[in-house]
């Protein structure tokens, strides 16, 4: 049953929605500053950040590897696996996305994949070379992005430092037009490739491949979901990310924009798994703590960071509750 081409037809659906959400919960990540600082308006900012999100989503497929064969052993799992896996992230996602918090959906269909692969077949179904990869991006990107975002607004106000700030507004509102589209370009780069290896992983185990691959219509199908997803953006998410985080300006969104693309392109190009959302919201931080760390708000970053911790333990028990109610009723 669970074999069968309907089943491999029901996680290429079960792949659609997650990247759709993925598009639709993440639209904060691209435009939340430059929506924050007026300097686009949301639906102008919306249509840029999908349309980079699908050119983005043409750029490689590192991470999409290292999701499809470095995380679970293919001859261990079968299709119901990774259906769980599906829909383990998007009952958390979107039940997050209600409450305004920006969750990973990287880091829950990563969790969502091992609860399920372990109710599948043990532990042993887990590769640790790539959990170990997967670690390194948890715990160090958003310390490298708050880093980055820190030392770039402070270069920035050195060497604007006599410029009078309505000057400086007014470039950054021009330049940071194009930081967002750059950010969007990362995100897609990154976080669409997720959405690729899963599809490519199932229907690896489906047609029984000897070498795995993504094929050219799965980027096609991923990239345009995930445009999509964008275009009817979390609207809740963007006000946490972009406005009651700390107070942005034009120079600040650029920091914090550029910064967090830095390093997403980074960890795309060797095949780093990260967490875009991580990532952008360290950056906003590092960048206001530049004025102090009370201008910071720290409680609603803490909430961010508890949604963040909360993603792996509950993404992956309810991939596996879902894998093993299944296994007991069926």
């Amino acid at each position: 049953m669970f074999e069968s081409f309907w089943f491999l037809i029901l996680i290429l659906f079960l792949s659609v929605a997650f990247d759709f959400v993925n598009g639709w919960t993440d639209a904060c990540n691209s435009i939340a500053t430059v929506v924050s600082t007026r300097v686009l308006s949301p639906h102008v900012a919306v249509l840029m950040a999908a349309l980079f999100n699908l050119i983005g989503a043409f750029s490689g497929t590192a991470v999409a590897v290292t999701i499809g064969k470095g995380l679970v052993a293919q001859n261990s799992i079968n299709l119901l696996t990774i259906a769980t896996a599906l829909l383990s992230v998007v009952i958390w996602s979107s039940v997050a996305t209600v409450f305004g918090l920006p969750t990973s959906e990287s880091h829950g269909l990563m969790s969502g994949l091992a609860g399920a692969g372990i109710a599948t077949a043990g532990t042993k179904v887990l590769i640790w070379a790539g959990w170990r990869k997967v670690f390194l991006g948890l715990v160090l990107a958003p310390l490298i992005g708050f880093a980055i975002g820190l030392i770039a607004m402070t270069l920035l106000l050195w060497l604007f430092r006599r410029t009078r700030p309505a000057a400086v507004t007014g470039i950054f509102k021009k330049v940071q037009i194009v930081s967002a589209a750059f950010m969007a370009f990362s995100h897609g780069s990154n976080d669409a490739q997720k959405t690729m290896g899963i599809i490519s992983l199932a229907l690896a185990i489906h047609f029984h491949w000897s070498s795995f691959h993504v094929p050219a219509w799965v980027i096609l199908m991923s990239a345009t979901t995930m445009g999509i997803g964008t275009l009817f953006g979390g609207w809740r998410v963007i006000r946490t990310m972009g406005m009651n985080i700390t107070k942005l300006q034009p120079i600040h969104g650029f920091a914090a924009e550029t910064s967090a693309a830095i390093v997403i392109q980074a960890a795309s190009r060797i095949g780093l798994p990260l967490s875009t959302t991580h990532v952008i919201a360290s950056g906003i931080m590092g960048v206001g703590a530049t004025r102090r760390l009370s201008a910071v708000r720290w409680g609603v970053a803490g909430n961010i960071v508890l949604a963040w911790i909360l993603t792996f333990p509950i993404c992956g028990g309810i991939g596996w509750l879902l894998t093993t109610l299944i296994y007991q009723f069926i």
